[in-house]
């Protein structure tokens, strides 16, 4: 059995804040631009299905996982449904509920980390 290490999975959800914060911020800019679709990046729970962490079996009723490559790719934004009149699929509201939900979950990345850090080094004190 391979033990979850909880840095890479916090380094590696910080890296899908990270580009999905990139793709906002680019709808965002390009909210006046004629003919732009607006993006976002698979959800992080559909990403870490290929990535390296893996789920083991210990019981005969649990499901295991295989690991495969790990990426971050971007999509046309399925929850933006209206077309402008300049063919223009960014809404403003919804992108600005999006960079809120990254705040959000970047700061409670953090607080994990934080606290499993803590714990690791009071476990190791003298």
């Amino acid at each position: 059995m391979q033990p979850v290490n909880l840095f890479k999975l916090a380094s590696l959800q910080a890296e899908w804040l990270s580009v999905r914060q990139s793709a906002v911020a680019g709808n965002i800019a390009n909210a006046d631009t004629p003919g732009y679709r607006a993006v976002d990046v698979e959800p992080f729970e559909k990403m870490l299905g290929r990535s390296g962490v893996s789920l083991a079996a210990t019981q005969p009723g649990h499901f295991g996982t295989r690991p495969d490559e790990v990426s971050f790719k971007t999509r046309d934004d399925d929850r933006t449904t209206a077309a402008l009149p300049s063919n223009n699929t960014v809404v403003l509201e919804q992108e600005l509920m999006k960079s809120g939900e990254v705040s959000r979950e970047f700061g409670l990345n953090t607080a994990i980390v934080k606290a499993f850090h803590r714990m690791t080094m009071l476990s190791v004190k003298v």
